[in-house]
């Protein structure tokens, strides 16, 4: 149990300090295109530099990744660890950000999420919210692999989670898909990344769609928790 503690907190640490990298790699993109602070529509980024950004998003996750394979003990708390990973370097991206730039100024403010395999949209809570979500949930998951080394998920609550998950991203996805209606940057074009949308101000989250996928992947966590702590009672 002790060593589990020291591991989550190195893995924390190490997503904590990924998370200031990753602001400070935007505070850098800012002083380029965004001098007068960000805002939408956003600027045009030359495909040279789109491309470099596309390549850092997906190195990014490779080493997160890594660090929950090195962490973990068997294939889900491998995973486990990944997703601890992924939700602490999150949340603390948007810490580094405030303290850095007092941005965002609010937790509806608009941001840009990602960029695979186009750009996700929405306001900042809502992968703050997801993020509280998975360290809950996978936080449970290492400490359970560690008390039942054989633990498994079971295939509904796969289904669930991804399913939720694919909606979740669609969700941050649909604004900016409804706006550009199929014409977007791809990793092969010659032209500015966001020059198909040198205009687009994101105008509504699909919120239908979000909490759909965010109460999909909930009930597995939740109904988890409860019904090990009903055997712990029991015990």
């Amino acid at each position: 149990m002790h060593t589990t503690k020291k591991i989550i907190t190195w893995v924390c640490l190490f997503a904590i300090a990924m998370g200031f990298m990753e602001s400070a790699v935007v505070i850098y993109l800012r002083e380029l295109y965004y001098k007068g602070g960000f805002e939408f529509p956003l600027k045009q980024i030359s495909p040279f530099v789109a491309k470099v950004e596309f390549f850092r998003e997906i190195a990014t996750i490779i080493m997160l990744v890594g660090c929950g394979i090195m962490a973990g003990k068997t294939k889900l708390q491998r995973f486990a660890y990944f997703v601890l990973a992924f939700a602490i370097w999150d949340i603390f991206y948007y810490i580094f950000l405030y303290v850095c730039l007092g941005w965002p100024q609010a937790l509806n403010t608009w941001d840009i999420l990602f960029l695979i395999p186009v750009p996700w949209v929405g306001p900042v809570w809502a992968p703050c919210l997801l993020s509280l979500l998975m360290i809950v949930g996978s936080v449970f998951i290492i400490y359970k692999v560690d008390d039942q080394p054989n633990y498994k998920v079971g295939r509904p609550f796969w289904w669930l989670l991804i399913s939720g998950a694919v909606v979740c991203i669609v969700s941050f996805m649909w604004d900016y898909l409804c706006y550009i209606k199929g014409d977007c940057w791809s990793i092969g074009s010659d032209k500015n990344l966001f020059s198909e949308v040198d205009s687009y101000v994101p105008t509504e989250f699909n919120y239908s769609l979000f909490f759909i996928g965010f109460f999909l992947m909930l009930f597995p966590v939740a109904y988890s928790m409860y019904i090990s702590l009903k055997i712990k009672k029991i015990k």
